[in-house]
């Protein structure tokens, strides 16, 4: 497709798909409710919802299988629980494959993105912040290195024209989908993790995009993930918020998960890495001093994603959750974690060390769940 058609597609697509004034006015901002930007962020906490982080299951049955939805539609029980147990935030990291017709990326799936709207919806129902994030963009996700060649981006969104105005297309329509929508309820969160580039193909990138966005709705509230797991420290004449990590280290975090080999020590907290470096309190503040640094330049900071996956000890697991959860409290930053029901979240994470608690329907995870709410 040509530049010129492109931008024909584009404009189609925002007018035919995009909301009718009468769907925009059940998204309008509460009264006396002040709206947010980058840098007046409130203390989200929540979790991530993944029923469209794939398309289908078949790129994850070799890494893991528990990872393989069926790009279903997101569940209003999961809203209303998050709500009930005092959380205010679900970030939604989904594949572009959901909405998108196979090989061809101007094509959209109207019925899928309808379920994105509801989970729009379900946000301002509950009250929850919605956070929508590309984890599988046009030509970038960092799963590709677990991938079979047969399931990886064929095209690198960092090198190539005509990917980079693929996924502009796509964040073009979701910036007219839901213009009008205050940024106090919904905010855009571009890629999952970028890595694997320069910082210079990085930040063409982020600027293109955000400008697109910002064409179609000037007032969207834009967050990254920094570049290389680090704050974009040359992109901070953008205005757009910054998320950090809460998975180092890793021989912790990701201890016998099927797609993270090599992590044969029992973890202990505190404990060494492979480098023979001490982790322990002190050294994960140091770990989050850049991240503290960017905010006092005036760029808002929350934490897009953490979480222990289940074969590391529950007691070690919440030893080294409680480090982070308070450094977290002291800086005022807001956090999601990976994930609400699965291997790494509260729900049904099928921990061999934990006795679960029955909670409408699902397993529990109380003592988890307890101290993610002293933070609250």
């Amino acid at each position: 497709m040509n530049r010129r058609e492109f931008i024909r597609v584009s404009a189609v697509a925002g007018s035919a798909l995009g909301l009718s004034r009468s769907s925009q006015s059940t998204f309008e901002l509460n009264s006396g409710t002040t709206d947010v930007t980058f840098n007046t962020l409130p203390q989200w906490r929540g979790f991530n919802l993944l029923e469209k982080f794939t398309d289908k299951p078949d790129e994850w049955l070799t890494v893991a299988p528990e990872w393989g939805y069926r790009n279903e539609p997101f569940k209003e029980s999961d809203f209303a629980i998050i709500k009930e147990l005092g959380f205010n935030f679900v970030r939604l990291p989904m594949s572009y494959k959901c909405w998108t017709e196979e090989d061809d990326w101007y094509k959209l799936k109207e019925k899928h993105l309808k379920e994105i709207d509801q989970a729009v919806e379900f946000g301002r129902e509950y009250g929850l912040h919605v956070s929508i994030n590309f984890h599988r963009s046009p030509g970038y996700t960092i799963n590709d290195m677990h991938f079979l060649p047969e399931y990886k981006e064929k095209t690198s969104i960092w090198d190539d024209e005509e990917t980079l105005k693929a996924c502009a297309f796509h964040w073009r329509h979701f910036a007219g989908r839901y213009k009008g929508i205050p940024s106090s309820r919904l905010s855009f969160n571009l890629f999952n993790e970028p890595t694997g580039t320069t910082e210079e193909k990085h930040d063409k990138v982020i600027r293109s995009l955000v400008k697109e966005i910002r064409t179609v709705d000037q007032n969207r509230l834009i967050a990254i993930d920094g570049y290389d797991f680090n704050p974009s420290i040359s992109l901070l004449d953008l205005k757009i918020a910054q998320c950090a990590r809460g998975y180092t280290p890793g021989v912790l975090t990701h201890y016998k998960s099927t797609w993270n080999k090599g992590n044969d020590a029992l973890p202990i907290w505190p404990m060494k890495d492979h480098n023979g470096i001490l982790w322990d309190r002190v050294r994960l503040e140091e770990h989050f001093k850049p991240w503290e640094e960017i905010e006092k330049k005036g760029i808002g900071v929350y934490v897009g994603e953490f979480g222990v996956y289940n074969k590391t000890p529950h007691d070690v697991t919440l030893r080294f959750l409680k480090d982070n959860l308070e450094i977290w409290k002291l800086n005022k930053w807001g956090w999601a974690m990976w994930c609400f029901r699965g291997s790494f979240g509260i729900f049904n994470s099928g921990r061999a060390d934990v006795k679960y608690e029955k909670y409408k329907g699902l397993l529990l995870d109380r003592k988890m769940l307890e101290l993610l709410k002293e933070t609250v």
